[in-house]
């Protein structure tokens, strides 16, 4: 039977960055709350200012140039970083990529929109429905725009949103090989991994992962958009489909994630909604960057992170249980706003 590393292995991957990413200690915040904080810097990653689509994008793209594709498409909200990563390593390994977009075309380009010009994408822009997809599933979104890339261009290779896809996902199943290890060698005891949750394939990864190989790790996502009708599900059903996709015998695991698994915080630090910052994300990139030097974004880690102070502050995290932050990155979209 062939472990877990060696069917990782196994599958094709093409490699855009070199790992590990760093884990490193934040000895001032910890200070200042008491407690132990690290940070996973998956930031640092990839193409065109980096994030944790790289990951993901290592195996999707891999398959594209497996399968002849010329062109790939995915979609995503104006300042998607799945998005900006897509067109900068399609651009480097000389795919046409194509982004779709459910809003008006902006008068400007500005933050990950500004790369995505810069590294040749061709976006389509259909202004209908915008970012409001609440009522639909991310299962029924990804069939409904993989359709309309097929209308618009023909033979082409299709990414679903953030990558949400079982081989995508191995990105994070790796990342979860990748953590434990770094921990045990840091001698990180039962810590908890804190994350921003968009479209869930980075906490699928991880979930299934960490699971494989009964890391004592334990996580902590945080939904930033309330995006998906019946997310919870999605985001089981996708770790379960990694897993069996992983293992010699699916038939031997007795056990099934569903939606109670997902140890996610759905909806409470949404606010106004997907992409809108608020106080309370502003003081959290301010608190992380005067004490550290490190800098989040405000539409993902900047509210995961606000959300993990608000729940340290109401003693919800218990204070002998070390955090790991996964930086998923995002610094691009930092630049579509004015006045922060």
């Amino acid at each position: 039977m062939r472990s877990i590393p060696e069917t990782l292995n196994s599958i094709p991957r093409l490699p855009l960055a070199s790992y590990p990413t760093p884990l490193e200690y934040l000895p001032r915040l910890s200070k200042e709350l008491g407690r132990e904080i690290y940070i996973k810097r998956d930031d640092v990653i990839g193409p065109a200012m980096g994030g944790n689509k790289t990951r993901k994008l290592e195996y999707l793209l891999a398959d594209a140039g497996r399968l002849g594709a010329k062109k790939i498409a995915t979609f995503g909200g104006l300042q998607s970083n799945h998005a900006r990563l897509t067109a900068a390593a399609c651009a480097a390994l000389g795919f046409e990529s194509h982004l779709f977009y459910f809003a008006k075309k902006p008068a400007t380009w500005e933050g990950n929109l500004l790369i995505n010009d810069l590294v040749g994408s061709y976006r389509h822009f259909i202004p209908f429905g915008g970012n409001n997809t609440q009522n639909l599933t991310l299962e029924t979104t990804i069939r409904l725009v993989k359709i309309i890339a097929t209308l618009r261009l023909g033979a082409h290779y299709f990414i679903p949103v953030g990558g949400h896809s079982w081989l995508g996902c191995l990105g994070y199943v790796r990342a979860a090989l990748e953590i434990d290890e770094q921990a045990r060698a840091m001698k990180i005891e039962k810590a908890r991994i804190v994350l921003a949750v968009g479209t869930g394939g980075t906490l699928a990864g991880l979930l299934a992962g960490l699971t494989l190989i009964n890391s004592p790790l334990k996580l902590l996502g945080i939904d930033i958009g309330k995006l998906w009708k019946g997310f919870p599900e999605s985001i089981a059903h996708l770790a379960n489909e990694i897993r069996d996709r992983l293992q010699d015998d699916p038939t031997e695991c007795l056990y099934r994630f569903d939606a109670d698994d997902v140890p996610m915080i759905e909806n409470r630090y949404v606010g106004q909604g997907y992409a809108i910052p608020n106080e309370s994300t502003m003081n959290a990139i301010r608190k992380l960057a005067s004490l550290e030097g490190i800098i989040l974004d405000l539409i993902y880690t900047g509210k995961a992170f606000a959300g993990m102070l608000d729940m340290i502050a109401r003693d919800e995290i218990a204070k002998d249980e070390p955090i790991i932050f996964l930086h998923t990155g995002g610094l691009p979209g930092l630049f579509a706003f004015e006045n922060l």
